[in-house]
Parts: C-alpha cells; structure tokens; sequence
C-alpha cells in the first residue's frame, strides 16, 4: 500500500504539468485581449502605453517563450500575478479558498446525511409512499440546474418569508471572526463568540443546501440501489433465516458493502464541488474561488484561470488516490497495486 501511495503522489508532478500546459495553451487561443484589464480604454490608443504594459507583463513574448517562463515560475510555486487585482495569484486563491472549502464541506455534510438517511429508508420502506417522495426529492435535487434551485429557494426563504439572510458570509458592516481556520462558523466558536457563529452559520445554511441538493440526489439513489441489490443476496437470506430482524439485516449486512460505491461518488463529489460551486457562489455572493474564476474568466486574467485550474487538478488527483485507499480500507478483499 505505501509503495503504491508513493508512486501514485511522484505522478501527480506530471499530471499537473500537462493540466498546466492544456490550460495555458487554450487560454492563449482565446480570441479576447487580455490588454482590456490592463490598459483603461482612454489609453488604448497610446501605442507607448500599450507597448510599455506588454512589455511588463510579458505580452510582448512569443508564445513558446511565455510558455517556458509560465512553466518555470509554476515549478517555483509561482502562479503568476493577476491582471485584475495586481497581486499574486496564489494570495488571492489563498484567502477565497476557506470560503469556497467551508461551502463545500457544509454542502457535503448536509448531502450525505441526508442520502444516506433517505436512500436508508426508502430501501427499507420500497414501494410504499415514503419511497416514492424520497426518489422524486433526490430526482429533483439531481436534475435540476442548481442556478435554478438557488434563485427560488433565495426568493422564498430570504425574499418572501425572511427566515434566512440573502447573500454573502456575514451581515454588513459585522466583523468577520479572528483568522484561525478561514471558517467563518468554527473561528467564530474558536473565539467563543455564540451570536457571530449563528450569523456565519445562518448565511452558510441555505447555499449549502442548494449545493447539497445535488448530492442528495446521487447518493439517495446510489444507496437506495445497492441496498435492494443486497437485500436479495444470500448474506442477507441467511441472515432472515437465523432470525435478525429486518433492520438488522438492512443496517449491519446490507449497508456496509453499499458503502464500497458511495465512497468514489463522495470522493469525486468533493472535488468537483470546490471548483463546480461557481453558480451557487455567484448566486449567493459567497467569495470563493468559484465568483474569482468567474471574473477571471470574464476579463481574460490568464494567470488566474490557470491558478484555479491547478488548485482544481490538484483536488481532483487527490480525491482519486483517496479514494482508492478508502476503497482498500473499507474491503480488505480490495487490493492495489
């Protein structure tokens, strides 16, 4: 198992080195004017200006040359600086990504539980009612655009009937908790400060719901599957014979080895979700790496794409190397090699 950690972590170098380069080259086909974010539009026509200002950022290099000096500041952990807020990339990725992390975890949180819980009962109550509201609830929560879901569930639980705040982390104008973790919610219990962790909480909970929706979704469907597929084995007919009771047999024999595919959905899930919460980011005003891709993406900021497109791959390879050890943990009949 170690040597096999080993050699999946000395690929990842490589792997990102081709994300790298896929990621530069597109950006660089592109047929925008990154000189629009650096240049104001009255100065345009100043050819000194122009040129002064590609010749600081580099503009003025032929394309293999930017591409080497890109690839040798990304080996010194440099992601270059951005077009739209002069400052290092990875500073700016730094401080957004606790925001984008504490989304993602809440949304994780609320969607397992809640997969598991319906997807739990109705395997155990098929056919019934329960069961039929369960799989449309999880078929909505999958299926529908989550820009969608967001700006109705925004209009009704904040514009209509009040009962959580609209957009963003914090109140205006309130103080956000002394940094210690970047989550708003624990730094403010870390502080010991009740009323600020109910406000950050209050904010967190209904985008974190509209991005865990999806997840219901595929893990309500997921465990509703393979438990039925389990309770039809001979593990679980055996066990009826000895006289456990249902549930017994549901919750100890059944939901154990429907653990093994729920584990490579939770792990892609996570991963997808750091840099797929863009919409859910943009609805709800919450300052993540997902509204910074955005904007990056909007004015050509090249050296930001391509830091969230990194900070995206990194969280891809690594979900995939954990989920494989995960997979030999939770089934020592799984072996990797």
């Amino acid at each position: 198992m170690l040597a096999y950690i080993l050699r999946r972590l000395i690929m990842i170098p490589f792997l990102l080195l081709g994300v790298a380069s896929v990621s530069f080259l597109l950006s660089q086909m592109t047929k925008g004017d990154p000189l629009a974010a650096l240049v104001p539009e009255r100065m345009m026509s100043n050819p000194d200006i122009v040129n002064a200002v590609k010749a600081q950022w580099g503009l003025d290099q032929p394309l293999p040359v930017r591409y080497v000096i890109y690839l040798g500041n990304l080996v010194q952990g440099d992601l270059g600086t951005s077009f739209s807020t002069r400052r290092p990339v990875a500073t700016d990725i730094a401080e957004r990504l606790p925001a984008t992390l504490e989304l993602v975890v809440a949304a994780m949180i609320i969607g397992t539980v809640m997969g598991l819980a319906l997807g739990l009962l109705s395997a155990r109550f098929r056919g019934t009612l329960f069961d039929s509201v369960a799989r449309i609830f999880a078929l909505i929560g999958s299926s529908l655009p989550i820009f969608w879901s967001g700006l109705i569930l925004l209009y009704l639980f904040s514009v209509r009937i009040s009962f959580v705040p609209g957009t963003g982390r914090l109140p205006p104008r309130v103080t956000a908790p002394p940094d210690v973790t970047g989550f708003y919610t624990v730094d403010a219990l870390i502080a010991g400060n009740i009323p600020l962790f109910l406000q950050a909480l209050s904010h967190l909970a209904l985008p974190a719901f509209v991005l865990g929706w999806a997840v219901t979704g595929v893990i309500t469907r997921l465990v509703r599957s393979s438990l039925i597929e389990g309770l039809s084995l001979d593990y679980a007919r055996t066990a009826r014979a000895k006289g456990a009771p249902e549930r017994t047999v549901l919750v100890k024999h059944a939901l154990p080895n429907a653990m093994i595919p729920l584990l490579t959905i939770l792990g892609f899930t996570f991963a997808y979700l750091i840099t797929g919460a863009v919409l859910t980011e943009a609805i709800f005003s919450w300052p993540g790496i997902g509204s910074y891709a955005v904007r990056a993406a909007a004015s050509l900021d090249y050296p930001a794409i391509g830091g969230v497109t990194i900070v995206g791959s990194v969280a891809f390879l690594l979900a995939n190397l954990l989920t494989d050890i995960a997979y030999a943990w939770a089934n020592p009949r799984i072996k990797v090699h």
